[in-house]
């Protein structure tokens, strides 16, 4: 008798609301907004089905997962390391590279972590770029030796869709012995290019004296006239007391002035 007003859409409706409203929200759950730099990978139960962005994509709940990937040039600061020149000469270098993500699909599925992986080939394409040359030609080729270590990581990385776009060698560092010795080697490279100059000044002089010497020899008199000059250069300072001999040649030119 009490169930007789009872009506089993007062129980049906509320639970197919509930439901509309819970199936509304799982639809709109994969809606994604996608920037222009990006991209989603999505695999369905587990397997790679397509690369979708940018813009207003759709991704089905639960049973699609979605990787992002950023396609900006990425510029990548390589930890200082030491490596050995083939001159046994050790060195601290800091590297910087630029790469880009051009296959999304292949950077996330070919390999785990493609930004730290880009990073371990960076270094040892260094060590095995420096390790090959010699110390002068370390400090003096830097871009020949970016260049290289560019040729290597490129060609490994390209099966996994990243370009490497540049790599910058930012600092060579030398030990502190070392660069005491290129301290001293140069300031003796300077020292002895200043006794070149002073050397090559000497030697000028002299030849200007000896060329003079013959210019007077050669004129008569002229010794003597070059005598008295110096004589009374000399006498324009009063406090100079100056006691010379003359020879009587000079005695008999100043006869000919007065």
């Amino acid at each position: 008798m009490i169930f007789q007003g009872f009506n089993p859409l007062f129980v049906i409706i509320p639970i197919v609301v509930v439901v509309l409203i819970f199936f509304t929200c799982f639809l709109l759950a994969g809606i994604k907004v996608i920037l222009e730099y990006e991209r989603l990978i999505i695999f369905r139960l587990g397997k790679y089905k397509r690369t979708i962005g940018p813009g207003v994509v759709y991704v089905l709940p639960i049973f699609e997962k979605a990787k992002k990937v950023d396609l900006r040039i990425v510029t990548a600061d390589i930890p200082r390391q030491e490596v050995i020149t083939r001159d046994n000469i050790p060195v601290l270098a800091n590297t910087v590279v630029y790469y880009k993500v051009e296959k999304p699909s292949d950077a996330v599925i070919k390999i785990e972590n493609y930004a730290f992986a880009v990073q371990q080939y960076t270094q040892a394409a260094l060590r095995d770029v420096v390790g090959n040359m010699e110390l002068d030609s370390v400090l003096t080729e830097r871009d020949k030796i970016a260049a290289d270590i560019r040729a290597i990581v490129d060609q490994e990385t390209n099966e996994w869709g990243i370009d490497i776009k540049s790599i910058k060698i930012q600092e060579i560092e030398l030990p502190a012995e070392m660069k005491r010795a290129m301290a001293k080697q140069a300031e003796a490279e300077r020292e002895k290019r200043a006794a070149i100059i002073a050397s090559e000044g000497e030697l000028a002089a002299a030849k200007n004296l000896a060329e003079a010497a013959n210019t007077m020899a050669s004129q008569s008199g002229a010794i003597q006239l070059r005598t008295l000059q110096t004589i009374r250069d000399i006498s324009q300072d009063p406090s100079e007391k100056i006691v010379i001999f003359m020879p009587s040649e000079i005695g008999n030119i100043l006869k000919k002035f007065t």
